[in-house]
């Protein structure tokens, strides 16, 4: 027996070799794995299977990876998700984390590299998910601003102004439930890119700032409300209530 036997993956790649590669050295490792051949094939498969992780490229035909974990999010925000790319372009990477990715990887790639990133994303979704009843805190009223983490919206309502919804991604959902969370501390910029990117890397905590700065946006309408950068140490988020 080996310890990937319970871990199921779907892989959704439309390069025949590639796909085969891959299936053939995690099938000897023990993982169970299954392969779609694009996006559409993708979704049908996820909602049949219930996998415990989701592999897949970005380009492919009929639809692509961005669309197809666009869509799958806005019915499971906590499968593990990693796209395989060959596309370096910055926006491009912080796009697919808006969407609701959880690690990138970029084509060519070592298996061993593969299976550590499967094992880790997975463990953290365990980690995450296993100890949080149902009722658990979902909800937090930041000034005028209520989150729904569990929707990934941040409503917006103040007697001066008309109520407004904003729809976060789910990383900027997890960055702001975290910040409040710990409301008036110091969020550390590692713990949050180890929670949520998997590594603390350089290009990842750019890509946080990105988030960071969308969040501040999507914060403007209520003055009382800052999210201060601790040069250097992270980020704390302040308001009046």
């Amino acid at each position: 027996m080996t310890p990937n036997e319970n871990i199921t993956v779907l892989l959704v790649e439309d390069e025949a070799t590639l796909a085969f590669i891959i299936k053939d050295t995690l099938d000897q490792q023990g993982f169970t794995i299954y392969i779609a051949h694009d996006g559409e094939e993708g979704l049908r498969m996820y909602h049949t299977l219930h996998p415990d992780i989701l592999v897949a490229d970005v380009m492919m035909p009929r639809m692509d990876g961005f669309d197809m974990v666009k869509r799958l999010r806005q019915n499971d925000p906590h499968i593990p998700v990693l796209f395989l790319t060959a596309r370096t372009a910055t926006e491009d990477v912080v796009h697919g984390f808006e969407l609701g990715a959880n690690d990138y990887l970029r084509k060519p790639f070592g298996m061993q590299e593969l299976m550590i990133r499967l094992k880790a994303l997975v463990g953290r979704a365990c980690i995450t998910q296993s100890p949080v009843p149902k009722d658990a805190q979902h909800l937090f009223v930041v000034g005028n601003y209520q989150l729904n983490t569990l929707t990934q919206q941040l409503l917006f309502s103040d007697a001066d102004f008309t109520p407004q919804v904003f729809s976060l991604s789910h990383r900027e959902a997890e960055i702001l439930k975290r910040l409040c969370l710990h409301r008036g501390d110091v969020v550390p910029i590692r713990d949050i890119l180890l929670e949520l990117w998997g590594d603390d890397s350089f290009f990842n905590t750019r890509s946080l700032h990105v988030f960071i700065t969308k969040l501040r946006h999507k914060l403007s309408r209520d003055p009382d409300i800052r999210i201060i950068n601790v040069r250097g140490i992270g980020y704390k988020l302040i308001s009046k209530d």
